[in-house]
């Protein structure tokens, strides 16, 4: 059986290319609270709801959830807001399915906040905006990805139970090229021990704030969902005896904010310095789009997904 964590990789990977067809600037959401949520509905289908909903999943057989130890916190719901705005439950809604996931961590070496300058961020080659950009020296866990032409660079919290990690492309404009050449296989592939190394690289990475909404029927139609959806066609059956139960809404809120402290990212779905380089050393500068999620190390789970690509 597969394990939630690839399950949910997998998913979120979907779930991104779908969102990068209409969403042009930056995309952040949580694939184990969307595919969290879409496990809660699994129980309650039947029939072709039920093997729609399995296919997305990637597996044939029952989901079952891994633990993710984490710290526990009250979620302010000041972090993710209007879940629900006006008009997106009516007297005929019948079931509100709601899933939220905090996380606030902290690096396992933070910046200097007295490093941290102003520089610009290029969206392409012929647009820019001023960004704080975030410095350090240190070692990291990184890889060459020669056939990509890119860099992947993993950055701790602390006790290491999670990391970040940004996937740089070498060229401006060199995220949309290479795109099609990821898949969650790869991406797990290349953020494994054995193929990472320590090495000494000098990283910039942007001060940024990434807030955004989503409503994925659409997308989850498009990836296979549609019945979950249908008035006519959707199967509740294990959840309710009634008929005519189905999904109105899937709705997804995230919000992150990266700091020289660390991450603060929330997510609920519902339905002047300068370093110089030293010799050795290995340059990430996350002056231009990138990819980045964060990661549980030992479940191989990814918590947050994000494309940044516009200040």
């Amino acid at each position: 059986m597969d394990s939630f964590g690839a399950i949910s990789t997998r998913l979120g990977f979907d779930l991104f290319k779908e969102l990068k067809k209409t969403n042009d600037g930056n995309i952040f959401f949580s694939p184990v609270s969307v595919s969290t949520a879409i496990g809660m509905l699994l129980p309650g289908t039947r029939g072709a709801t039920a093997s729609q909903l399995q296919k997305v999943f990637h597996s044939e057989k029952d989901m079952k959830t891994s633990r993710i130890k984490a710290e526990e916190k009250e979620v302010g719901r000041q972090k993710i807001k209007d879940l629900l705005p006006d008009g997106s439950i009516s007297s005929s809604t019948k079931l509100v399915l709601v899933n939220t996931v905090y996380f606030k961590g902290q690096w396992d070496r933070e910046f200097k906040k007295e490093n941290t300058k102003e520089e610009k961020f290029w969206m392409n080659k012929n647009t820019s905006k001023s960004v704080q950009m975030m410095t350090q020296s240190h070692s990291f866990s990184f890889a060459f990805l020669e056939d990509l032409q890119a860099k992947i660079l993993g950055i701790p919290y602390k006790n290491n139970d999670l990391s970040m990690f940004v996937l740089l492309p070498n060229d401006i404009d060199g995220l949309e090229k290479i795109i099609d050449k990821i898949s969650p296989e790869k991406l797990v592939e290349w953020t494994s021990p054995g193929h990472l190394e320590e090495r000494r690289v000098n990283l910039h990475l942007p001060r940024f704030e990434v807030e955004d909404s989503y409503d994925l029927e659409a997308v989850l139609v498009a990836m296979g969902m549609g019945d979950t959806f249908s008035e006519r066609k959707a199967d509740y059956s294990g959840m309710s005896s009634h008929s005519g139960l189905y999904a109105q809404k899937f709705l997804h809120s995230s919000f992150v904010a990266v700091t020289e402290e660390g991450t603060e990212a929330a997510a609920a779905t519902g339905l002047g310095f300068t370093v110089t380089s030293a010799p050795g050393h290995e340059n990430v500068h996350c002056n231009h789009p990138f990819l980045f999620f964060i990661r549980h190390n030992e479940s191989n789970s990814i918590l947050f997904f994000g494309r940044f690509s516009s200040p």
